[in-house]
Formats: C-alpha cells, structure tokens, sequence
C-alpha cells in the first residue's frame, strides 16, 4: 500500500518559493487502478515524481508497504519495486529494444521473453525485437516500448506521468486497450495514471482529483466522474491525426 502523509514541496521561483504540494495525505491501495486528474498547474507531474524519487518533498512522509521510502534514492525505490514512465519516453542511440527490455528486467533476457512483452502492448515483435530506440520510433511506439520495459521490470507499483501526452489518436485507443488489460489481468500490480482524458479516467478503480497541491476529491469511479464530465479535469481526446499508424 502506498501511503503518503502530510506530503509537502516547495520549489524556489526567482525571488519568493513556490508552495506546489500542500500538506497532501492519501493512500493508494494495494493492486488498484489508480487515476490522478486536476487542472494544469495543480502539481499532478510533481506528486508522481515525488512517489518515485526523482524529486524530494521538503515536509511529511511516503510510505511503500509500510517501509519509509522519504529520503530513499530512484535507484532504492526501484528495488522495492516502484517504476516510472515519463511522459516523454528517452530515446537512446545505439541501443536496440531489446537490450532496453533487458536492461529493464536486470537479466539476459531471451529473445522469445523479450518478444511476449511487446506482443503484450501490441506490437509486433519481429518488426521491433532489434530497431534502435532513437528517432526512428514514433510517439506511440516508444510509449508502448517504455510500457513493456515496466513490464519487464515486473514493478508492483508503475507510475505513468500522462502516457497520452505528444501521440497520435491510433496510438491513444491502443494505450487504452493495454491499460484494460493491466487493470483485468493483474491485480498484483498497483498502477497510477497522472491523466485528464475522460476514456482513461473511464477505467479507474478509483480517481483522485489534485488541484493547488491538494486533494480535493478521493473516491471511486462512479463516486467522482459524473461530477468532472465536461470540466477541464476530465478533458476529451485531442490528438495529432496523421492518417499513419504509428506517426506521431
């Protein structure tokens, strides 16, 4: 379970610091598909970088399993099995899909491993197992591959920091189809969406809405979406049409 207690960041702006998480408590429960919504600005971003690591609260405590992981490293947390995906995926020259699947996963993978985990976010393993991931991918695609390298991870808490964020409509409908399937296929594994888009937010066990660095809304699905319909919490998708599968 994921706890988070009395959670507070500030950040220095110029002359003054910035309060962005605002004595925030909440707990995220154990293999639940968790969405975090709110308006821009509201500190979604920062609070999933906080959980992972890649920053530092300046007040309170996040607990992972009952463990105190406030001032634990990425490289600690990782261990423990917490994982992120960015919202804009690296790209890396010179290496392969396959040597990132590895790399994720902390063995020498076999080719037929690594292919399972790309046919599981929908793509076709011979036409990707050896490409490089650089600038020869799609939006789309390498937010698929990032998925399958927290697949691979076999992470039980995955952190996803607006996965729609820069792809193209095809690209976003099969986000949604590999989401469905984490969420029905693995209850082990506690996943958090940072989203605002309405089909996501569609399929959350439970929604909380994040706006001034606080928690303004926890519940469930039926409990807090029929009141963000149509608001700027729960936006309809708008996407980079190209007419291409995959161009993003």
């Amino acid at each position: 379970m994921l706890e988070l207690r009395n959670v507070c960041f500030s950040a220095d702006s110029g002359d003054s610091t910035a309060e962005i998480i605002r004595d925030l408590s909440l707990t995220v429960r154990d293999g639940s598909f968790t969405v975090i919504t709110g308006p821009n600005g509201g500190g979604k971003s920062t609070l999933a970088k906080l959980i992972a690591g890649i920053e530092k609260t300046t007040g309170g405590q996040i607990l992972w399993n009952g463990t105190d992981i406030t001032d634990m490293s990425i490289t600690d947390r990782a261990r423990l099995g917490i994982g992120f995906a960015f919202q804009q995926p690296v790209r890396f020259k010179g290496l392969t899909v396959l040597d990132l699947l590895r790399i994720a996963a902390g063995k020498t993978l076999s080719v037929s491993d690594a292919c399972e985990y790309l046919s599981t976010v929908g793509l076709c393993a011979k036409d990707y197992i050896r490409r490089e991931v650089n600038a020869s991918l799609s939006g789309g695609e390498l937010k698929r591959i990032e998925i399958a390298t927290v697949l691979a991870r076999n992470v039980q808490l995955a952190l996803f920091d607006e996965p729609e964020a820069g792809i193209d409509l095809w690209s976003f409908q099969n986000l949604i189809r590999i989401f469905e399937r984490l969420r029905e296929s693995d209850k082990s594994r506690t996943v958090i969406v940072i989203s605002h888009q309405e089909r996501i937010l569609n399929i959350a066990d439970e929604i909380i809405v994040l706006a001034d660095g606080r928690v303004k809304q926890q519940g469930t699905r039926s409990e807090i979406l029929p009141s963000l319909i149509g608001t700027e919490y729960a936006a309809g998708t708008c996407y980079k049409i190209t007419g291409e599968e995959g161009q993003a």
